[in-house]
Parts: C-alpha cells; sequence; structure tokens
C-alpha cells in the first residue's frame, strides 16, 4: 500500500497545477480559523464577534467545522480527475502497466492516495476545532470535548465517497473537464428522479428513496447546522428541532457507493484496450 502511494505522490508533486490544488484543498477549510476572529461593526452602534456567540462551543464546533470544510472538497476533486485524465493523455497508464503495475494496483493506488488525502484533511480540520474549540469553548471537559467527534468520521467518510464518484468519473470519461461535467450532471439528474418520484407518490416517499442517491447520501452525512446552532438559542421553539445526528445507515450507504464506484473504475479498466 505504501508503495502505491509513494508512486502516486511521486506523480501529484512533480505536477505544479496539481500542488497548487492540493495546497489549497488543504489550507481553504482552515479560513473557518479566521471566521472564527471575524468581528462586524454595525455602524457603530455594536461590534458582532462570531467567536462569542457560541458556535465554536464543544460539541457543537465538531458539527460546523466539518460542515464548513466539507464545501471545499470540489478543489480535490479536480486533482483526482486530473489524475487519471494525465494518465491517459500522457500514456503514463500504459507504461506502468508495461512496467510491471496490475490494473488492480493501478486502481488501487488512487483509491489509496484518495484515503490518505481524506485523512490527513480530516486529522487537520480535526486538530482546527480543537484550537478553536480550546479557546472558545465554555465548556472544555474531556467527556464533552470528545462529543460530537463522530462529525470527523463522517467527514473522512464523505471525502473518500465524494472523491471515490470523481474517480469514477475520471476512468469512465478519460478527460478531467467532462468528467467534472458530469458532477452536475448527476446532481441535475437527481433532482429530477427526486421531482418524478414526488409527483408520482408524495415529497416523503421521494425524500426517503432521494437519500440512497450517491451525491444525497453523501450530503446527508453532515447536515447542515444552522438550525441546530439557532435551536441553542431558542431551545423553546420545538418547530426547530431536526436530525441532524450522524447515523450508522447513512455512513454504510456512502461506503456501499465508494466500494461500488472503486469497483466499477476497476471493470472499466480491466475491460478498455489500451
Amino acid at each position: 500500500m505504501l508503495r502505491l502511494i509513494n508512486l502516486e505522490l511521486q506523480k501529484l508533486l512533480e505536477n505544479r497545477a496539481s500542488k497548487v490544488l492540493i495546497f489549497i484543498s488543504f489550507i481553504l477549510p482552515f479560513t473557518v480559523l479566521v471566521l472564527s476572529s471575524i468581528k462586524i461593526n454595525f455602524f457603530g452602534f455594536f461590534t458582532l464577534e462570531l467567536g462569542e456567540l457560541g458556535i465554536f462551543n464543544f460539541p457543537i464546533i465538531w458539527h460546523i467545522t466539518t460542515f464548513f470544510a466539507a464545501q471545499f472538497k470540489f478543489f480535490f476533486a479536480i486533482v483526482v480527475v486530473s489524475m487519471i485524465g494525465n494518465e491517459y493523455s500522457n500514456k503514463t497508464i500504459k507504461q506502468n502497466l508495461i512496467d510491471g503495475l496490475s490494473k488492480k494496483e493501478f486502481i488501487l493506488s488512487k483509491f489509496y492516495t484518495i484515503v490518505f488525502f481524506s485523512l490527513v484533511a480530516t486529522l487537520l480540520i480535526g486538530f482546527a476545532s480543537l484550537v478553536i474549540g480550546m479557546y472558545y469553548s465554555s465548556y472544555t471537559e474531556a467527556s464533552i470535548v470528545i462529543t460530537g467527534t463522530e462529525y470527523l468520521l463522517a467527514y473522512f467518510i464523505k471525502l473518500i465517497g465524494f472523491f471515490s464518484l470523481c474517480l469514477f468519473f475520471g476512468m469512465l470519461i478519460k478527460r478531467s473537464a467532462f468528467a467534472l461535467a458530469f458532477l452536475f450532471i448527476l446532481f441535475i439528474v437527481e433532482w429530477i428522479v427526486f421531482g418524478l418520484i414526488t409527483w408520482q407518490f408524495n415529497s416523503d416517499i421521494a425524500e426517503k428513496i432521494q437519500n440512497f442517491f450517491p451525491l444525497k447520501s453523501m450530503h446527508k452525512l453532515i447536515d447542515q447546522p444552522f438550525q441546530r446552532v439557532i435551536m441553542s438559542k431558542f431551545p423553546d421553539k420545538a418547530e426547530l428541532a431536526y436530525d441532524y445526528a450522524v447515523h450508522w445507515y447513512e455512513i454504510t450507504i456512502v461506503l456501499g457507493w465508494t466500494a461500488l464506484f472503486v469497483f466499477l473504475s476497476y471493470r472499466l479498466l480491466k475491460n478498455r484496450d489500451l
């Protein structure tokens, strides 16, 4: 595994564009540190500091930072599809196979790299969340600090699932730009199918089915935290309540899609005449 990861890292770090995108994908989530220190002055009447609103208290901070960081996953998605696109355009995929790398090892090298970068991103956002939380949170007891860390696991699984989808589209299309376009097409298709199911049955059934779709299931791993923040400020507003927890079955669905995308990527390569 380490050999395959090292092989892939050498390819990525030799490409200037890939290095820039990897740097951006790791640095942008840390803008949450800047966000925590923002002070908004309302025409001199009062100053609003986001860090003082309690949104960076434990355990809610794990929810907020992982949701925020997940919005920047598109940058590394470009790296993933470029990994495949460059292999075909530079014809290095054929050379790798000639040099003794099996088709299975080729796909695994891409997948292991996805897991590696997802793990690094998770550790970084976890560290950033811990630092911000220890600075701003009113609750620093160990039992409270570790509560909610399941969002880090959800973030990790979400990245792996999304990048595995990008890997599959990269193998299917072989061109980076078109592979990324297919992500947008899939998003539209999912909502069209959702609309058709709603029209045929009802919105409740349609929503339950939609939660099994690839992009929607990944999105559901970390629900939006804004409503939760409002709930913490107005606990008597029962109509604001919603299920924001990370559920095992949501993780299972995304892991299932991940396994399918990696398998299909391998089948495409195995059956393709290079």
